[in-house]
């Protein structure tokens, strides 16, 4: 057993299941999945450690429990087409994917894409493009992620989650910020807390601010 592998299992057994997440398929494929070949070679040696990982650009790969929970929450079955947003390097959507889910992966930053594109290997379809337009094309979805945070989350995006879709966002207030699921029923998301969490708000998610005269 490899290093890593070791250290895979550690964060699987001390930052995932003590989070009350025990879905067979979350742990199979965050154990399955090589967290470290999702990061910059620079960020490897800390690829298991709590916390998020900056890849820069307002980017991160979620610390394992976020994810996890998050994945939990989702309900995320085999067959689901995911629409996974700031995908970064791809960490999220290789574990979707190892879940059974067909994932659409959505990253802006070209050469974090192309960098997804390459450890994916197939897994998943890695688009180019803003993460606040996600991929109409690809669309209608039955889960949309966003691998971030949100100060407020696009109509645009919500249009392309199926109805009786699922949602899933951290959404920041300062540095304080809270995970949400959204549930579309009826043509209208309905946001609800599921836990605390931190991520940096990631571009096209800010808050329009008003301006005093």
């Amino acid at each position: 057993m490899s290093d890593f592998q070791t250290r895979r299992i550690t964060m699987v057994d001390t930052q995932v299941r003590p989070q009350d997440v025990t879905k067979f398929p979350i742990i199979a494929a965050m154990l399955a999945v090589a967290r470290e070949d999702f990061v910059p070679q620079a960020a490897r040696e800390a690829a298991y450690v709590g916390g998020n990982i900056p890849l820069g650009a307002r980017r991160v790969v979620l610390e394992a429990r976020s994810l996890a929970k998050l994945l939990d929450a989702l309900d995320v079955v085999p067959g689901d087409k995911v629409l996974c947003l700031g995908a970064g390097y791809g960490y999220a959507a290789a574990v979707l994917a190892e879940m059974g889910a067909d994932v659409v992966a959505v990253e802006e930053d070209a050469t974090m894409a192309a960098a997804a594109t390459q450890s994916l290997q197939g897994q998943a379809k890695v688009v180019n493009a803003a993460l606040s337009k996600g991929s109409v094309a690809d669309g209608p979805y039955d889960v949309i992620l966003l691998e971030g945070g949100a100060e407020a989350f696009p109509a645009a995006l919500e249009a392309q989650v199926k109805e009786g879709g699922r949602l899933g966002a951290i959404f920041m207030e300062g540095a304080l910020g809270v995970a949400r699921i959204g549930h579309k029923r009826d043509g209208k998301v309905t946001w609800r807390y599921a836990f605390n969490a931190t991520a940096p708000v990631a571009p096209g998610f800010e808050a329009v601010r008003a301006f005093v005269l």
